[in-house]
């Protein structure tokens, strides 16, 4: 998959309306929701009668939907006896952008495009285009994804009091799509370390986990890019191909099309919190698994009219087992790039690598309690794993000052035969000795040869 994200295929809404659009010549019905009546009708044996029901639609309208093999979009007729006809590709295109005013619209066709025709040929073409996208924005049809398919992610919020302080609370949710069974994890923070905790627990909860996960766009999971792309944040990136599970974003400004977490974060504020009093984080936790247990996964889900617990006992089995699998963050490298001063930053704390590295991208993994930094598939660095946050860990030889005197040293070894200076022993004399010689030979400017103390430290010099 590139770098691009894709929005996801398959929404979810928090209503039943359906995706038919009312255009006065006739209703427009959308391919997602014709896609939809024939799996109801196929594929769960649903009758005209229920599908017509549950989607608000016509019974004519299911009818006419069956009887069609393969879905065709509605057409207008274009009519070619208006002043519009040569502008109707510059509004079509526009008219999104000034949020379907006919007014703006018109004065830029008289200002711009020599148009002279009335605001009110303008306000006719334009509504049935404000209708349509009107309409988009109320109806979603609500798609019931198969077992195993799709699970939807989202963060609530709420402010509790804890005996000791009140905490904002937040609450990582989990939605199997197709069971309506939901995971909650309380957090204290939304970061991206929590995120991906949160995520495995949930594997562990369900004992597997679907093949697509739906998201909002939170910048742990994605950040915009340019031309309107968006990116992949590459840890999350990493973690979803780690664990083999494809991640969809909802539709740019419509977090609705989430709608079975969204409603499950409804719940959850609404069912689980009223009332309810907690000692600490640990009681919190506690309640909240008794709730999971006994309420939220036995009651009549008002969409399904099943219980969730009956709905996964068919959907377990279409899960992708994690089990015995390690957790991402025990066997995943993750990419650092390395600072000035030679450190890596991992987890908040930071640590050293061989200062030639400046610069360049290495590779940290955890195993074992230990770090172990790669470059290129070499290892370049281990260090055990800081157990605070915010420390530093320095290696004195990954300096370039103990890199240099180590070469030193390595080098003043070698045999002269080899072309590599040796540093010959010099017995180190009185200064006095040299004014003596110096009487004895009228010579007063005879100096004093170079001390060497430290054979490194004259390689240093000559150098």
């Amino acid at each position: 998959m590139s770098d691009t994200l894709l929005e996801g295929t398959t929404p979810a809404a928090a209503d039943t309306d359906p995706e038919v659009t009312p255009l006065g010549e006739g209703r427009m019905v959308r391919e997602d929701c014709w896609r939809e009546v024939h799996r109801l009708f196929h594929v769960e044996g649903r009758s005209k009668s229920e599908i017509a029901r549950q989607l608000a639609l016509d019974r004519k309208t299911v009818r006419g939907i069956l009887h069609e093999a393969a879905w065709q979009p509605y057409t207008r007729t274009e009519r070619t006896d208006t002043l519009l006809v040569e502008h109707t590709t510059y509004l079509q295109t526009r008219a999104p952008e000034v949020q379907y005013s006919a007014r703006i619209l018109f004065q830029e066709l008289r200002q711009k495009r020599g148009y002279r025709g009335s605001y009110e040929t303008v306000k006719r073409f334009v509504r049935p285009l404000r209708a349509v996208e009107q309409a988009a924005e109320r109806a979603t049809v609500r798609f019931e994804t198969p077992p195993g398919q799709q699970s939807q992610v989202d963060w609530g919020q709420a402010r509790i009091g804890f005996r000791s302080r009140p905490v904002v609370l937040h609450v990582f949710i989990l939605t199997l799509g197709y069971s309506r069974r939901s995971f909650h994890e309380p957090c204290l923070g939304e970061t991206l370390s929590q995120f991906l905790d949160a995520h495995e627990r949930a594997f562990d909860y369900f004992g597997g986990h679907t093949r697509e996960h739906l998201y909002d766009r939170p910048r742990t999971v994605c950040q915009p890019g340019g031309d309107g792309r968006v990116v992949w944040n590459a840890t999350f990136k990493q973690f979803a191909d780690y664990w083999g599970f494809e991640p969809h974003l909802c539709r740019a400004y419509r977090a609705q099309t989430k709608g079975k977490v969204e409603s499950g974060v409804k719940y959850f504020k609404g069912n689980f919190l009223p009332g309810r009093t907690f000692v600490d984080e640990q009681d919190l936790r506690e309640q909240l698994g008794q709730w999971q247990r006994e309420i939220a996964d036995v009651r009549i889900h008002g969409t399904t009219h099943e219980r969730p617990a009956d709905r996964f006992a068919r959907e377990r089995s279409s899960l992708i087992a994690t089990a015995g699998q390690p957790a991402f963050r025990l066997e995943a490298s993750q990419p650092r790039r390395v600072a000035e001063d030679y450190l890596v930053s991992f987890e908040t704390n930071r640590y050293s690598v061989p200062f030639t590295l400046i610069g360049q991208t290495v590779e940290v993994t955890r195993r074992g309690g230990r770090l172990q930094i790669t470059h290129r598939g070499c290892l370049v660095a281990e260090h055990e794993e800081l157990a605070g946050k915010h420390q530093l860990r320095i290696r004195p030889e990954h300096g370039p000052g103990a890199i240099a005197r180590t070469a030193r040293r390595a080098a003043s070894s070698l045999p002269s035969a080899r072309g590599v200076l040796t540093v010959p022993e010099v017995e180190i004399r009185d200064l006095a000795i040299y004014e003596v010689l110096g009487a004895a030979t009228g010579d007063t400017d005879i100096a004093p040869p170079i001390e060497i103390v430290d054979p490194e430290a004259a390689l240093a010099v000559r150098s």
